[in-house]
């Protein structure tokens, strides 16, 4: 039975190797990130999709164990110094910029596009967690959201080939979303508020849900940048649930070394680290210089964990798993546009 620090204590009860072990693994994954940002210059593409079809191309060399170290490291450790990175980003300042009403609307959708997610899985006959991280990652960010929770939920409870399917998953989708959303939009005689909100609303990942308000006008663009930012900022408040309800729910309420969980053993650090940036960042700005190196940073950081997930993936068991896998990430998609364009017809 996982649990929710899952891969800590199977860290805990094994060796661990020298500082020079970690170095064929991250020189790979480093090689693969460099390789992913070029090709996302030259070609326009998202870098996490190139590191993802990067990942999966290289996905023969994690039969050499001597990788193992730096891939652990690069899909663990660095995506959780990742996500409290992310942190740097949001302040509670822009939140409050949305306004009451849009804001409520916002929860709203993202409350029903998790349950969506959920529902999916359950119809489909696929696990309710994988339903949730697909849930989870469409309604708050994409690809960095579906990292944060699969770093909570463990990978003993949602295989590696599973969140590989989400995050290729959410990864298209918000590709698709970019192409065609703004032009909708116009299509529909939006106005900027109207547009700004379907786009911030509805596309997964922050860097195309922005893209996609400016490619309809500078205003449009102004408007979804603060709701998708509001979207990242409730990616904390879902983070502590989700913890909360796994150490609640667990059956038995024992983990996989035996012992009891309880609530005094508190969050994971990296939800702590994420939570106080956001109020530190709320409480008195860091400076913008630092907020962006923070933020390329965390951005690089997650490029590693998304390319280590993909080279670790069992490519025979994630296509095992067929295209019914990719139906809560599709539902969830649909929910969220299909609600996000019912309340731009309100704004």
């Amino acid at each position: 039975m996982a649990d929710l620090y899952g891969e800590m204590q199977l860290a805990e009860h094994t060796q661990r190797p020298s500082l020079l072990g970690y170095i064929p693994g991250l020189a790979l994954v480093g090689v693969a990130a460099l390789a992913s940002l070029w090709l996302s210059d030259q070609y326009g593409a998202p870098s996490v999709l190139m590191g993802l079809l990067i990942g999966f191309a290289l996905n023969f060399t994690n039969a050499d164990r001597r990788l193992a170290p730096g891939l652990d490291l690069s899909s663990q450790t660095l995506l959780r110094i990742g996500i409290v990175l992310i942190g740097m980003r949001i302040s509670f300042a822009e939140i409050a910029a949305l306004g009451i009403v849009p804001f409520l609307s916002l929860v709203g959708i993202m409350a029903a596009v998790i349950a969506a997610g959920v529902i999916a899985a359950k119809l489909l006959k696929l696990d309710l967690l994988f339903g949730l991280l697909a849930g989870g990652a469409t309604a708050i960010c994409g690809a960095s959201a579906a990292l944060a929770l699969w770093s909570i939920i463990g990978e003993r409870r949602i295989s590696q080939e599973r969140f590989t399917i989400v995050l290729l998953g959410t990864t298209l989708a918000s590709a698709f979303a970019l192409t065609f959303y703004p032009a909708l939009a116009a299509m529909l005689s939006l106005n900027d508020t109207q547009a700004g909100f379907l786009t911030g609303a509805s596309i997964h990942d922050v860097a195309q849900a922005l893209a996609g308000g400016f490619a309809f006008s500078e205003q449009a663009g102004e408007v979804a940048t603060v709701v998708k930012l509001s979207r990242v900022a409730l990616l904390v408040p879902i983070l502590v649930l989700v913890s909360l309800a796994l150490q609640r729910f667990s059956p038995g309420g024992e983990e996989a070394g035996g012992r009891k969980f309880s609530i005094k053993q508190g969050l994971p650090w990296f939800i702590l680290g994420f939570i106080a940036l956001v109020a530190v960042n709320s409480l008195m700005p860091i400076p913008q210089p630092v907020v962006d190196f923070g933020s390329r940073t965390a951005s690089t950081l997650l490029l590693f964990a998304v390319i280590a997930a993909a080279i670790k993936s069992d490519l025979s068991g994630m296509l095992s798993h067929g295209l019914r896998s990719f139906g809560p990430v599709i539902i969830t998609t649909l929910t969220a546009f299909g609600l996000s364009l019912l309340t731009v017809q309100f704004l």
